[in-house]
């Protein structure tokens, strides 16, 4: 059985079946598609497009239908007036975050191990601070979401989660992995196992985890770390039943990415399968729905169904949005946000992930005694890592990069993405590595004081530069902490520090921590994009405690210095700590 199903993801004609697994679009006339989504965010009566497709109904969805037809046919062109258009919203909806009640998770304490081991007193104490952010980041879905679930955009999910903050009022797909390793290390395990039962829930219902828990997001996903989140909870627990309930569920997931986001390339004569984000709605998105539709201006419908589902492909990939996935018409690595073609690339760091999801899963199946399907999981795994090294791996460059369906070729520029496989421990020899590291040096990525830039193109959108994040951040330096070499783990340890200094300073200056910062500012939070910064951050208060802990006796806040003396024995044991 495990042969014929696991051989099944990986077959061509399985990869043309496109569509075989998709589930129905969400079909709501007024949270994702219709008139009054089309007039309301048009009239830009909300600073954000977000907030109106986040408000709750006060009557069922069939009473503000008719009403707003009435509306409108009383109205010249049946377009109705902003003034009339408030009132409407006022009458029929109430405001974001009524779905939602006051909790506290019944899990926290005060003083978790791992603050012992933070060395500075100032980010001890800042830390605690930080742990203390989990109760006003919880939230608790009002029982209403679940008998009346028409009235709500949002997603019901029975167990309390903890949001990223800001306008993303309800959970986020990768965002979590962090948020949950941050809650395990918290000692949250409750929380941090409801929140994953969630994610596995989704699956059940949807074959994999949208990007948020939102039905404007039901076409689309995020990178799929939900393998990686029961990883860190069996670790932190050892529950093998847990383990044993959620792998089916891990296992549907995998096969919705292999059945839908899967493509078979041929390099040198030989054909590969390799993962790509794809999302075939060709719609603005509800919750950017005018940027979208100001975007797509003059161009052909056809045009403007493909920008708008590779605008959902670059939503899907987390990156939203960035000059990585820019590509003109000829497929050369330039052009405007008008020119996004994210299904068109294959991603080094998608990749890189699902190759540590095959080894994991095969890992699992070995834990609960399933050895074929365990050999299996790791036959494929290793297919994969011949496909990332034929395909995307470059010996003379010495990193990974995506590559272009366009114009079958790797694009070059520099992103933290690239070396996402000493991340997920995915290639064949150590000097790949060594020579990833040595890549790195030679970027130019290093030269900022506050962390590695998501690209080195200032695009003014929000993952370039000059913008670090929490999440590639921690990626590059887990990864380089475990390899076996004094210079990569001081590299690491430095990449830390930087990291933590830029976090801590930001929050002496302005008590909160951002989703994002500017690699050149002391404490600078990052700009540009399709909205504000914003304030929690679920991720980067786990990546923060994350490496708080590695890192604790060495790393000193933004008014100090480490002693020279002291760094290497610090580097090595933080590093000892990850084999």
């Amino acid at each position: 059985m495990h042969t014929l199903v696991i051989f099944s993801f990986l077959s061509v004609a399985l990869v043309a079946c496109v569509n075989s697994a998709y589930p129905p679009p969400c079909d709501s006339e007024i949270y994702c598609t219709g008139p009054i989504l089309h007039q309301v965010q048009k009239a830009k009566l909300f600073d954000d497009d977000k907030y109106f497709v986040d408000m709750k109904l006060r009557e069922t969805p069939d009473v503000v239908l008719s009403a707003f037809r009435n509306l409108s046919n009383a109205s010249p062109d049946s377009t109705v007036p902003p003034s009339k258009l408030q009132e409407f919203i006022s009458t029929y909806f109430e405001k974001p975050g009524t779905e939602f009640e006051p909790w506290t998770p019944p899990d926290w304490h005060d003083k978790p191990k791992f603050l012992g081991g933070i060395a500075d007193g100032e980010l001890r104490t800042w830390a605690e601070k930080i742990h203390n952010l989990w109760k006003s980041l919880g939230r608790k879905m009002v029982s209403g979401v679940k008998d009346h679930p028409e009235l709500y955009s949002q997603i019901y999910s029975p167990h309390p989660v903890v949001v990223p903050g800001g306008r993303f009022r309800e959970l986020y797909y990768w965002d979590s992995y962090w948020v949950i390793n941050g809650l395990l290390l918290s000692e949250m395990t409750a929380t941090a196992h409801g929140m994953i039962r969630n994610f596995l829930d989704l699956v059940n219902r949807y074959g994999f985890v949208p990007n948020g828990g939102r039905i404007y997001y039901e076409r689309r996903s995020q990178p799929p770390f939900l393998t990686a989140m029961v990883e860190s909870y069996y670790q932190a627990t050892k529950d093998k039943e847990f383990l044993r309930a959620a792998l089916p569920s891990l296992e549907q997931e995998y096969r919705f990415w292999m059945q839908n986001r899967s493509v078979a390339v041929e390099v040198n004569g030989t054909e590969h399968v390799l993962n790509r984000y794809h999302v075939q709605v060709g719609l603005p998105r509800p919750e950017s729905y005018t940027d979208d539709l100001e975007l797509a201006e003059g161009l052909t419908d056809d045009r403007k169904e493909q920008l708008w589902m590779d605008l959902k492909a670059g939503a899907e990939s987390g990156w939203d949005f960035t000059s990585r996935w820019y590509m003109d018409g000829d497929g050369h690595k330039n052009g405007t946000l008008g020119e996004t073609r994210t299904s068109q690339i294959l991603p080094a760091d998608l990749n890189a992930l699902l190759c540590l999801n095959e080894k994991t899963l095969a890992s699992f199946h070995r834990i609960l005694g399933d050895l074929d399907a365990a050999a299996l999981y790791e036959q494929t795994a290793a297919r994969r890592l011949e496909a990332i090294e034929s395909v995307l791996w470059d010996a003379e460059r010495g990193a990974w990069f995506d590559y272009s369906l366009v114009n079958h070729s790797k694009h070059f520029e520099f992103y933290p993405s690239n070396l996402a496989p000493v991340w997920a421990q995915c290639y064949s020899r150590p000097e790949m590595a060594e020579k990833a590291v040595k890549y790195l040096k030679g970027s130019g990525a290093l030269q900022f004081p506050n962390g590695v830039p998501t690209s080195l193109v200032e695009s003014g959108q929000q993952w370039d530069y000059p913008n670090a994040w929490p999440p590639l951040q921690h990626m590059l330096i887990h990864g380089l902490s475990k390899l076996p070499s004094e210079d990569a783990n001081e590299l690491a340890f430095d990449l830390a520090q930087r990291w933590i200094k830029t976090n801590w300073l930001a929050y002496m200056k302005y008590e909160a921590m951002f989703e994002k910062y500017d690699v050149n500012g002391d404490g600078k939070p990052g700009g540009g994009g399709e909205y504000e910064v914003q304030l929690g951050f679920g991720w980067t208060n786990g990546v923060a405690l994350q490496l708080l802990d590695q890192y604790g006796p060495g790393l000193v806040s933004g008014s100090r210095r480490v002693s020279p003396g002291l760094l290497l024995p610090l580097v090595l044991s933080a590093a000892l700590r990850l084999r």
